[in-house]
């Protein structure tokens, strides 16, 4: 069964003080599988959608004022939601203004990375072609430091707009927010009440004619085309690369793994570090899917494959009995 809501959270009272307050509708019980691309997960107790960062600002400080537990949620391309949902208030950032000044790309949080790719281009500036493979928001490729195609975030950010732990707001320079492999300072900060959020970015690029980089576009088109399982319902890579070695794809592909299947949940059959989901299945049926491969590379090859998704929400007690989905319907 799902776990109750905790008794200090009234989601119809927060829910109206949100539209007064802040001007933005919140919805209760909002179902958020349709909302990643995995496409599994329960709902959130309380729901709402930031258009700007006006409203963004504005959801986050208000969710830290009164404690409530807060995820904030981009295009939910490198998630898991569990099946049991979220508790507190799930802001979806849909903030996605964005413009050019000269050499210089300036977009809002929820500005999708493959948008990013092609305004670019077509303002005949390079360096952000690898956005094309990120199937998520600035947000969250700055709060990752996405990368893909030999380039990252970290290349090419000049700078990023962060609302701050004690609520102001300041322009970061990319030499201060702790960029590593797939890693940032906003990934190490698990208490709430000092975590910061990425509001928008600004990303120094070099200009090239727009013909030229239109055809390095096309070759990741294709690649992702030929090597991922693009149609399919999955987060993206599972697992983050080794240090050293070969890549966590590979190191599934040669223990075996490619089509290997838990519930709705399978490896992929044309990269080995995708879970593709059929959505007859659930986000526990993608948990165990994912334990699984990892102790497989640990047994065979004394690699510990560390993750590359999040898995949000409820997951109390994990692993659950192989017969509980958490008490949601399959996505």
């Amino acid at each position: 069964m799902t776990p109750p809501t905790p008794p200090a959270f009234d989601a119809t009272a927060l829910g109206a003080e949100i539209a007064r307050r802040i001007g933005v509708r919140a919805e209760r019980d909002a179902v958020l599988a349709k909302l990643t691309t995995m496409r599994v997960g329960g709902t959130a107790d309380l729901f709402a959608t930031a258009h700007n960062a006006f409203e963004l600002r504005g959801l986050i400080r208000f969710a830290r004022s009164r404690a409530i537990p807060l995820l904030v949620l981009g295009r939910g391309s490198n998630v898991v939601v569990s099946d049991r949902g979220i508790r507190g208030l799930v802001v979806h950032v849909r903030a996605e203004q964005s413009s050019v000044d000269g050499e210089r790309y300036i977009a809002a949080a929820g500005v999708q990375m493959a948008r990013a790719a092609t305004e670019t281009q077509k303002a005949g500036l390079s360096g952000l072609e690898f956005g094309l493979a990120i199937p998520g928001t600035v947000g969250g490729a700055v709060w990752a430091n996405a990368g893909a195609h030999g380039s990252e975030v970290a290349t090419i950010l000049e700078s990023a707009d962060v609302l701050l732990a004690d609520g102001t707001e300041a322009r970061l320079a990319a030499a201060e927010l702790g960029f590593a492999y797939r890693d940032s300072r906003f990934k190490h900060q698990d208490d709430p009440a000092t975590r910061e959020f990425v509001l928008g970015a600004t990303f120094r690029l070099r200009p090239e004619p727009p013909d030229v980089i239109r055809g390095r576009l096309d070759d990741i088109r294709r690649w992702r085309q030929a090597h991922q399982p693009l149609g399919l319902a999955s987060a993206g890579s599972v697992f983050r690369n080794p240090d050293d070695g070969p890549a966590a794809g590979l190191l599934i592909e040669r223990a075996g793994l490619k089509g290997f299947r838990i519930g709705g949940a399978t490896v992929s059959e044309k990269h080995a570090n995708f879970i593709v989901h059929d959505r007859t299945g659930t986000a526990a049926d993608v948990r165990r899917l994912a334990d699984h491969v990892r102790a497989t590379i640990q047994a065979t090859d004394g690699i510990d494959l560390r993750f590359e998704v999040e898995f949000v929400g409820d997951w109390t007690g994990w692993p659950w009995p192989a017969d509980d989905a958490g008490g949601a319907d399959p996505a």
